[in-house]
């Protein structure tokens, strides 16, 4: 079984955490709960706002987390405040260093380049804040017209819906692609109607 962290921040996108979710928790709820222990960790263990006003609360701080082994590094509004958090970079760094898969959603690439991790990688993400990465980190590459990259150990998405997709090549990844369209086709996901059998 592997361990799948979720961040979440202040003014987190809710479907940038929620589609990953629903995804990683399916296949697991659909496979005896034997393949994702999914959990989110904060900075703290207080409720968290996303940016339409949902309060979360997290399973784990950054103390008293279990080890990580697929990483989920959502993004929204609170992103900007979140990268100049140097607690989160040191933080993040060490996670993304042991972890087997670290995945941004939307401007969670923010996040990524701002603690040095797309240095001379392709990347995508949501198409307002491309310059914003790039700022960060001149010596990425911006893919366009692409809904995820994935780049061995780091992955990242486009904006927002994007993350379900990352999510289940991920799944499709790690355990094959029959494990995936299965959790497509109970969560009615894309092309699902071609995938049953």
């Amino acid at each position: 079984m592997r361990n799948l962290g979720i961040y979440l921040f202040e003014n987190v996108e809710l479907l940038d955490l929620a589609g990953p979710y629903e995804v990683f928790s399916v296949t697991s709820e659909l496979n005896n709960y034997e393949l994702f222990r999914v959990f989110t960790v904060a900075e703290k263990m207080l409720p968290v706002r996303t940016v339409n006003g949902l309060s979360l609360v997290p399973d784990h701080s950054l103390v008293d987390h279990p080890s990580i082994d697929v990483l989920v590094i959502p993004g929204g509004v609170g992103i900007r405040k979140e990268i100049r958090n140097g607690r989160i970079l040191d933080w993040i760094r060490p996670i993304i260093g042991s972890s087997e898969i670290t995945m941004s959603i939307c401007s969670g690439a923010m996040m990524l380049a701002m603690a040095g991790i797309l240095t001379g990688l392709p990347f995508t993400t949501h198409h307002e804040v491309v310059q914003d990465v790039l700022e960060i980190e001149g010596k990425a590459t911006f893919l366009r017209d692409t809904r995820f990259v994935d780049n061995g150990k780091i992955l990242t998405a486009g904006g927002i819906s994007a993350g379900i997709d990352l999510s289940l090549h991920v799944v499709a990844r790690l355990y094959g692609q029959e494990v995936a369209d299965r959790t497509a086709v109970y969560m009615e996901y894309g092309n699902w109607l071609e995938k049953r059998i």
